[in-house]
């Protein structure tokens, strides 16, 4: 099991994103910090890839706090759309996070698309440091595939969840109880794979 006291940050400002990430985490025993409990701001996030700019965002927090570090970053990726939004997902309308705009333009861009060209997969990369100059820094990398809706449906989760049709759910991922999607998502799979490169031989749970 993990030591008593030991502690990590998750790297990121995004409430949806911490609440999910909190909740996966909290069987494992970690004393589970928000970057935002330390006054510094967002790490610049300019890589081209998903995993480049968790690690961008993992280290910036391990150096800001002197703590372990986990980041993800995430997007959705539509193959009408040649992988659009991809990386620029959170600001895909303009402004970072609003997802209610996000949403509109989204449906905008795939109006007159029919039901079978709208596949799309979430994408969700993890980085974990042990400290910010963390040579080998443990990484993982979840998809999930669906397709987008022409309207939104659900009111539960946060970013484009209205519109992700969930195959084999009968349902959207704003619809699904919140266990249920982080057995499902691409954030819960890319978690699920970075815990099994944690854990020891011993089978016991993941430690820092």
């Amino acid at each position: 099991m993990a030591e008593d006291g030991q502690t990590l940050v998750l790297a990121s400002g995004n409430a949806g994103k911490l609440r999910e990430l909190g909740d996966m985490l909290a069987p494992l025993g970690w004393r589970v910090l928000s970057q935002g409990e330390w006054n510094f701001g967002e790490a610049v996030e300019d890589a081209p890839t998903f995993l480049e700019n968790a690690l961008i965002k993992a280290r910036h927090a391990a150096r800001n706090t002197g703590l372990p570090a986990l980041a993800d970053d995430s997007g959705l990726v539509v193959d009408a759309l040649d992988g659009a939004p991809g990386i620029h997902s959170a600001r895909y309308a303009g402004a970072h996070g609003d997802d209610a705009a996000n949403n509109r333009k989204l449906l905008e861009a795939l109006a007159g698309v029919p039901e079978a060209d709208r596949g799309a997969r979430f994408i969700c990369a993890v980085a974990l440091l042990r400290h910010a100059d963390d040579p080998v820094p443990l990484i993982a990398v979840g998809e999930w595939r669906g397709r987008i809706l022409e309207a939104p449906r659900g009111i539960g989760g946060f970013g484009y969840d209205p519109l992700f049709w969930v195959p084999g759910e009968g349902c959207t991922s704003a619809e699904l109880p919140p266990e249920r999607k982080n057995q499902l998502s691409h954030r819960g799979r890319a978690l699920a794979m970075l815990f099994d490169r944690l854990r020891n031989g011993s089978g016991d749970e993941p430690e820092l």
